[in-house]
């Protein structure tokens, strides 16, 4: 009976480092098979990875910045925890670039009106935002990487904050940024009602709950944007419709999530459901399943009345200090008629060209003094006639005879 060689042991080794390897590189494909949907009326149980001033509170609500840290930029990002499949593989392999997806937010500004800086729902290559900028940046990139194709980032903003370096329309706007924060499409916060046939304004950081769907169609190229308020269906008509062929900037493998960032006037950001689907229409969320919000504080106002109260009393300040500059101003040059004037001729000039005239009776034109006032050298500013002035007392008689006499 013959044996079959056993294999040396290197050889197995060797397999068994080959089988892991391929098993591993394979995870996050099977994590994209598998995973291309889901949906969450609250964030229990959620599979998501979380960052900075990100939270879940314990009712399932997502935060991702909150007033009371003393923190000061915040930023706070979500992702869902596996990569998703988006483009073309090197096997040549073509899957939809399509994908459907809606969430519900809230933006509380600590003083009412007043506040930023936004939420942005993002398409990244990576969960590592370590470098990116709080405040106007959003938590998406910084000055050096703002802009640079490298980036393959996607990105909705909703931002409350006018920044014009980032050619912003206003400080209440939605817009579809590609790999920079100067978007290639935006407009002001409104929905469109079905029912009324025609746009209505909304208050991003009002506080009240929002929705916001996108949806990006391949076959089209379209990237449509479409907000409302919660209580109201999908309006017909989307926020934004944008031509765009995603393929030039989306990877293979890529992660999908939500960033926000606040700074001096800070905002509370709220997601409190979310719905994703990279293979059709994402489903509807629940909104009476979604947890609530923290009980707004009732002393918010306060800070806006003193700020109210501020603005005026400078207004008023600087209206004092104006008005006084104007009144020392034209006493400065005041003329004063003189008891004389009746009696030696009515030829008057203003004291203001007189003092023009002598430079501000400077002591370079001094002429000579005698015994009631000075005499200078003036050259008349609007003849250029030469002339010499005499100063005298507001209180001699005998001077003004001399020099009228």
């Amino acid at each position: 009976m013959s044996l079959l060689p056993l294999l040396p042991l290197a050889t197995i080794l060797r397999s068994l480092h080959f089988l892991i390897i391929l098993y591993v590189s394979n995870i996050p494909l099977a994590f994209a098979q598998n995973e291309n949907q889901f949906i969450y009326n609250g964030f229990l149980q959620a599979k998501l990875q979380l960052d900075g001033t990100a939270e879940i509170h314990r009712n399932g609500l997502l935060q991702l910045t909150n007033v009371k840290n003393i923190s000061n930029p915040q930023v706070g990002h979500v992702f869902y925890q596996f990569p998703l499949k988006f483009n073309t593989t090197s096997s040549g392999s073509t899957p939809s670039l399509s994908f459907s997806t809606n969430f519900v937010f809230a933006i509380v500004p600590q003083v009412p009106n007043i506040g930023g800086d936004g939420i942005a729902f993002i398409i990244s290559p990576s969960q590592n935002f370590i470098h990116a900028g709080g405040n106007q940046y959003l938590g998406l990139f910084n000055s050096s990487n703002d802009g640079l194709p490298e980036n393959n980032i996607l990105a909705i903003e909703l931002d409350t904050v006018l920044n014009p370096e980032f050619g912003d329309i206003d400080k209440n706007h939605v817009g579809i940024d590609v790999n920079s924060l100067n978007s290639t499409e935006s407009a002001s916060a409104m929905y469109f009602s079905n029912k009324e046939g025609k746009n209505i304004s909304l208050e991003l950081r009002s506080g009240n709950l929002m929705h916001l769907w996108i949806d990006y169609d391949e076959a089209e190229k379209l990237l449509s944007v479409t907000l409302a308020p919660t209580r109201i269906p999908k309006p017909n008509r989307p926020l934004l419709s944008k031509a765009i062929d995603l393929s030039q900037y989306l990877l293979e493998f890529m992660y999908v999530g939500f960033s926000a960032a606040t700074g001096a006037l800070p905002s509370d950001h709220y997601i409190l459901g979310w719905s994703f689907n990279k293979s059709g229409q994402a489903q509807s969320l629940d909104v009476s399943k979604l947890p609530p919000l923290p009980q707004q504080r009732k002393t918010k106002k306060i800070p806006g009345l003193m700020i109210m109260v501020l603005l005026i009393a400078v207004t008023f300040v600087l209206i004092t200090i104006t008005g006084a500059a104007y009144i020392i101003r034209r006493k400065k040059y005041e003329e004063i008629r003189e008891d004389w004037e009746s009696v030696y001729g009515p030829q008057r000039f203003i004291y203001k060209n007189l003092y023009k005239a002598t430079k501000g009776f400077s002591d370079k034109e001094l002429l000579g003094e005698g015994g009631f006032g000075k005499v200078y050298r003036g050259i008349l500013p609007s003849s250029n006639i030469q002339i010499a002035v005499k100063k005298v007392s507001h209180d001699s008689k005998q001077g003004i005879k001399e020099v009228c006499g």
